[in-house]
């Protein structure tokens, strides 16, 4: 069941609807949905997705399914995707699901928590780990069917104004970031702020901010943050593997034709494909451009790292407490991520730790 849904996801399937295009033509029924967005049109690899999506949508069905894509703001707010979804005001939404860890912290897994899963563990998880299933579980709740479209991999720590030595430097900084990585920060004593991404720049520049992430290299140079804060921090430790989602209003989606089920299935996989590619394609050339321009890259200390991922398993065991939901993901998810290190430290990590000690050698 598992391996047949996935294969439909990634590729096959657009194949077997590609071959079987005048089938579906003259049998599936003409439809067109709205997909809101959380992002905007400027951020051209994370909206980007999206289009890819519809269009692949829109082949596969000679146009019969047709999905126009609205950046955020133009129906709802960015933020606000997810409940348009819920109460039907759209068909889907492209989202990050953590966005919503105000209805309910366990939103967070579907894209990501501090020190949890890299890009493909979060896809094992997701696709063959049982990890789609139980957050299905838990969006039937908010009326949401939900499937991965998209990861931007592992993201930068952000840009400070001044340099982090040790977790004390952290006290009392006022920086952009929210969910379970400003909780987390919180317990170092930042103060997480809240701030859109159109307004960082001007925070920073007038000092209401001292830091902020956003995502990584590609995405900050076009927000100019290395011009009002020089200090470029790796890794997002709360960010490892970022993935986005397609929200499905429930009713909407159980009421689709099993082929077209499939079809947004297939067109999903090629989105979350599609972007991690294109971010791995070109974070590299942004990031050399960067340093030029005059960023110093900077690694969180080890004395930092281990003080945050104390204060995340500090705020896991809180939060787990209180919450049930939250508490069957988070044990399903550690477990998970156990057995793949065993396995990425025997294959994975010493192939590239080798490749990144001799690539200056060739």
């Amino acid at each position: 069941m598992k391996r047949r849904r996935f294969l439909q996801g990634a590729g096959i399937g657009l194949a077997a609807t590609a071959v079987a295009g005048p089938v579906i033509a003259q049998t599936a029924p003409e439809l067109k949905w709205r997909l809101t967005s959380s992002f905007p049109k400027s951020l051209d690899i994370l909206y980007g997705a999206a289009e890819v999506f519809a269009k692949a949508v829109g082949e596969a069905t000679d146009n019969k399914f047709q999905i126009q894509v609205f950046p955020g703001g133009e129906i709802v707010p960015g933020l606000e995707a997810a409940d348009a979804v819920t109460n039907g005001t759209v068909e889907m939404c492209q989202t990050a699901s953590y966005y919503y860890f105000g209805k309910d912290p366990t939103f967070a897994f579907g894209t990501a928590v501090p020190f949890g899963l890299n890009s493909r563990m979060q896809s094992a998880w997701q696709f063959f780990g049982g990890g789609m299933e139980l957050m299905n579980e838990f969006y039937k709740k908010f009326n949401i069917y939900g499937i991965p479209a998209g990861n931007t991999g592992c993201q930068m720590g952000g840009w400070f104004r001044k340099e982090i030595k040790t977790p004390d430097d952290l006290k009392g900084l006022k920086i952009r970031i929210g969910g379970l990585a400003g909780k987390t920060m919180s317990k170092l004593g930042v103060e997480p702020q809240q701030i859109t991404g159109g307004d960082i720049y001007r925070a920073l520049e007038k000092g209401t901010l001292d830091a902020c992430e956003w995502i990584g290299p590609y995405d900050d140079e076009k927000l100019r943050f290395h011009k009002v804060a020089k200090f470029y921090y790796y890794p997002g430790w709360w960010e490892g593997g970022a993935m986005l989602h397609h929200f499905i209003n429930l009713e909407k989606w159980n009421a689709l034709p099993k082929g077209y089920q499939s079809i947004i299935r297939t067109g999903s996989a090629m989105a979350h494909t599609w972007m991690q590619a294109k971010y791995d394609a070109v974070n590299p050339v942004a990031l050399k451009r960067l340093i030029a321009g005059g960023a110093q890259l900077q690694p969180f200390s080890a004395q930092v790292l281990d003080a945050c991922y104390g204060a995340a398993n500090e705020l896991y065991k809180e939060t787990s407490a209180a919450n049930a939901d939250f508490k069957k993901v988070y044990d399903h998810m550690a477990a998970f991520r156990s057995a793949q290190y065993l396995w990425w430290q025997v294959a994975e990590y010493t192939f590239d730790t080798h490749q990144i000690r001799v690539r200056t050698k060739t």
